[in-house]
C-alpha cells in the first residue's frame, strides 16, 4: 500500500509525534524534532500567503498600490450603518447569473447574513440546503426577509438559463434595459463570471457589485486588481488565490504529474486558473495532466458524465489531483469523480473550499461557511448605499490561511498527516463523513 509522508525519518532521537486516524481511532506516529519544526516553518510562510490577518480585519479588503492612471481607493472611511434612500423609501436589490452553479447560492447565502449581521435585515434561518428551482432562493427571499430598509423584489432574479449562449445576450438586453429606462433597482448583484462579464461591459448608472467569479482581472470584467475601470462596478479579487493554493498542495505531496479537469475555453481555462497553475508547474517542476470536461451549452446530466469520466480518465495517470470548479460537480455527482481517485490512493485538493472536504476530497482552504467572504460583499453594500462610489471601494480580500481535512479520506488514501498539517487545520472531518471508503 503506497503511504504519504512529508519527510523520511531521521536517527535524530529528539521527537515529536504525528497523529494520524485510523478505523474509527487514533494512533500516532514518530517525526523527528527538527523535521517537525522545519515542516512548521515551510507551512507557515505558505499559509502566510493566504494572508495572516486576524479573523476581524480579514473581513475587510487590503489595499494595493494602483497601476498608473488608475483610479485609487478612497481614503474616506464610509459608515456601514443602515440607512434608507434620501425619499425615505427602501433600497431595491436585483440578481443576475450566468447559470445555476451552486457557488452562486451560497455566496448570496452569506451575503444575506453579513447584511443581517450589519443591521440591514432582521436576523433569519437561511435554507440549509440549495433550492433547485432557477431563482428559487431569491423569491424565498423576496417572500420572507423582513427589513425597514432593504427589499429583494421577487422580479429582481435574472438568469441566461442554465449558461445557455443563446438566451445570453437576450437576458443581458431586458435587464439592462430595465436599468436604463425604469431604474427602479439600486443595485445588482452580479454572480459568476458571465454575468460580471455581462454588466461590466455596459455603460450604468446602477452599482453593480461582482462576487464568485475566479479571475475577474482575466475575464476582463475589471481592468486590475486595484481598480474597475468604471464607477459603477465594484469586484471581489484575490490574487493568486488558486496558484497559492496548489502551491500549499506541492509543499505536502511534492507531486509530480497534477491532474486538472476543466472544459478547453477560454471561460473554462480561466475557471481552473490553468495558466497560474501551468506556470506554477514549470517554476517547481511537475507537469499538468489535463482532462476536457464540457459545461457549457450542455445538459446538466451530460456536464456531470463528462466530468465523472475525466477523474475516472486521469486517476491512473498522475500523483495528485486539484479538483476545480465545475458545473458538473455537486453532491450526486462528486462523490463518483472521488471514487476512483481515492481507490487508487490520490490526495485531492478542492479549489471550491470545504464543502468538498465534507463530502469526500482530501483538503482545501477552509472558508468557515464563506462567513467572511459574505461580510465583505455586506459591508461594500452598505458603504455604496451610504454614499461610496463602487469604483473607489477596496476590491482585494484574502481568505484566512486556514486548511479543511477529512481525516477519512486520509486514511482511505494512506496518508498520515503530521502534527504541522494537524496544527494548521482549522476544519476536520471525522470518519462518520465523506464518502471515502477504505481499500
Amino acid at each position: 500500500m503506497k503511504r504519504f509522508f512529508e519527510r523520511p525519518p531521521t536517527a535524530y532521537h529528539l521527537q515529536t509525534m504525528s497523529f494520524r486516524h485510523q478505523a474509527g481511532h487514533t494512533s500516532c506516529r514518530l517525526m523527528p524534532f527538527h523535521s517537525a519544526m522545519m515542516h512548521v516553518m515551510l507551512l507557515s510562510a505558505t499559509l502566510l500567503a493566504f494572508g495572516n490577518l486576524p479573523a476581524q480585519a480579514q473581513s475587510s479588503a487590503v489595499n494595493v498600490p494602483v497601476a498608473q492612471g488608475s483610479l485609487s481607493p478612497s481614503t474616506q472611511v464610509w459608515p456601514s450603518d443602515p440607512r434608507r434612500k434620501a425619499d425615505g423609501t427602501k433600497w431595491r436589490l436585483g440578481y443576475y447569473e450566468g447559470g445555476q452553479y451552486k457557488d452562486y447560492e451560497t455566496i448570496l447565502k452569506a451575503t444575506v447574513r453579513g447584511l443581517a449581521a450589519l443591521g440591514w435585515i432582521e436576523p433569519i434561518s437561511l435554507p440549509s440546503a440549495n433550492d433547485p428551482q432557477a431563482g428559487g432562493f431569491w423569491r424565498w427571499l423576496s417572500a420572507n426577509v423582513k427589513s425597514d430598509y432593504i427589499d429583494f423584489p421577487a422580479d429582481g432574479y435574472y438568469a441566461s438559463g442554465n449558461f445557455d449562449k443563446i438566451r445570453r445576450p437576450k437576458v443581458r438586453a431586458e435587464l439592462l434595459q430595465r436599468l436604463n429606462e425604469r431604474r427602479d433597482l439600486d443595485l445588482v448583484l452580479a454572480l459568476g463570471t458571465w454575468a460580471g462579464q455581462d454588466l461590466s461591459s455596459a455603460d450604468l448608472r446602477t452599482p453593480v457589485v461582482v462576487a464568485s467569479t475566479s479571475d475577474p482581472v482575466g475575464s476582463k470584467i475589471i481592468v486590475s486588481e486595484a481598480d474597475s475601470g468604471h464607477d459603477y462596478l465594484n469586484a471581489k479579487v484575490e490574487p493568486q488565490r488558486y496558484a497559492r493554493q496548489v502551491e500549499l498542495f506541492d509543499d505536502i505531496f511534492h507531486f509530480k504529474r497534477l491532474g486538472l479537469v476543466y472544459e478547453d475555453s477560454p471561460e473554462g481555462r480561466t475557471f481552473a486558473a490553468v495558466d497560474d497553475i501551468r506556470r506554477l508547474g514549470d517554476e517547481r517542476s511537475f507537469e499538468v495532466v489535463p482532462c476536457f470536461a464540457p459545461f457549457n451549452d450542455i445538459a446538466q446530466e451530460e456536464a456531470e458524465a463528462k466530468v465523472i469520466a475525466c477523474y475516472e480518465d486521469i486517476a491512473t495517470k498522475v500523483d495528485a489531483v486539484y479538483i476545480t470548479v465545475h458545473r458538473g460537480l455537486n453532491e450526486t455527482s462528486l462523490p463518483k469523480a472521488l471514487a476512483p481517485l481515492t481507490e487508487n490512493r490520490i490526495p485531492t485538493f478542492s479549489m471550491l473550499g470545504e464543502t468538498e472536504v465534507k463530502a469526500g476530497a482530501l483538503m482545501s482552504v477552509a472558508q468557515s461557511d464563506y462567513l467572511y467572504v459574505g461580510r465583505f460583499h455586506a459591508e461594500t453594500i452598505a458603504k455604496i448605499f451610504n454614499g461610496a462610489l463602487p469604483r473607489e471601494l477596496p476590491q482585494i480580500w484574502q481568505a484566512p490561511a486556514k486548511i479543511a481535512l477529512n481525516l477519512r479520506t486520509a486514511d482511505a488514501i494512506g496518508y498520515a498527516p503530521s502534527v504541522d498539517i494537524l496544527l494548521a487545520t482549522d476544519e476536520i472531518f471525522s470518519a462518520n463523513q465523506g464518502p471515502a471508503t477504505a481499500p
